[in-house]
Parts: structure tokens; sequence; C-alpha cells
């Protein structure tokens, strides 16, 4: 089991955004295939953001961003629900302590509490789990 930022899951659906991480993403959607991803309530918002810009840009269609919907609805990803109840508190010192958006700060803060590694491609976020003491997925 591992935390999965929306960095890693993005990359399955635009891989060309950013080439150099691909291999990563792709590693970790196998990795899926045999274990369970953890992700906080805002995972969904946070695609459905990056999906809706997408779109607007004219980069995918929104064929393609059903496609890649459906294929996250089959993947075994488990919303944290202590996320909003966190984020005044844990989440928020987090982001302080380690210079991080809520947003960011909320993956790190499941990671801690969770003692899971975190799957991400965000390099602030990886810095501060690496400072936090939290391992990145797939890395030895």
């Amino acid at each position: 089991m591992f935390v999965l930022d929306a960095s890693v899951a993005l990359l399955w659906f635009v891989p060309q955004t950013n080439p150099t991480g691909a291999d990563d993403a792709s590693a970790t959607l196998k990795a899926l295939k045999e274990s369970q991803a953890l992700v906080p309530s805002l995972f969904a918002l946070e695609v459905a953001n990056v999906v809706a810009k997408l779109e607007s840009k004219g980069i995918v269609t929104e064929a393609d961003s059903q496609r890649f919907i459906v294929l996250l609805g089959r993947l075994n990803i488990v919303t944290d629900q202590a996320t909003a109840a966190r984020a005044l508190g844990d989440t928020l010192n987090l982001a302080r302590r380690h210079k991080l958006s809520a947003y960011d700060a909320a993956y790190l803060e499941i990671a801690l509490r969770a003692g899971l590694p975190l799957a991400t491609l965000d390099a602030n976020l990886a810095k501060a789990a690496s400072t936090a003491g939290v391992p990145i997925f797939g890395t030895h």
C-alpha cells in the first residue's frame, strides 16, 4: 500500500507533459495491480481540475478524459476519510513547516499518519517527504 499523489496519476493520462516521469508513473500504475493506493479526499478534485484545463486547451478530448476517469475507477484507489478533519491541524502545520501547498501537505500528512511510502513526481513534495522521513514509492 502507498499514498498516490495526483502528479503520478495524471501522467497516466498525459505522459507527454512530463516525459522524464513517465516511466515512474507507469511503474506505479503496474504496482496498483498488486497493491492499493490511498489518496486524500481532494484527489478527485485535483484530477477534475487538470482534466478540465486539458480539455479547454484542446490537449485532450472529453472522450479521452472519460476513458481516463473509467480507468481511475477500476484501480484499487481508496479515499482517506480523515483529510478534512486534519486540514486545519496536522496538514496546515506540515504545509507551514515544509513550505508546501495545503493540497500537497495533505498527501504528506496521510503518508506520515499511515506509515506509507508516497508516490509523487512533485519535487517539492518529494523533498518534504524525505525530510519528514517518508520514503518515496518505487525508489530503493
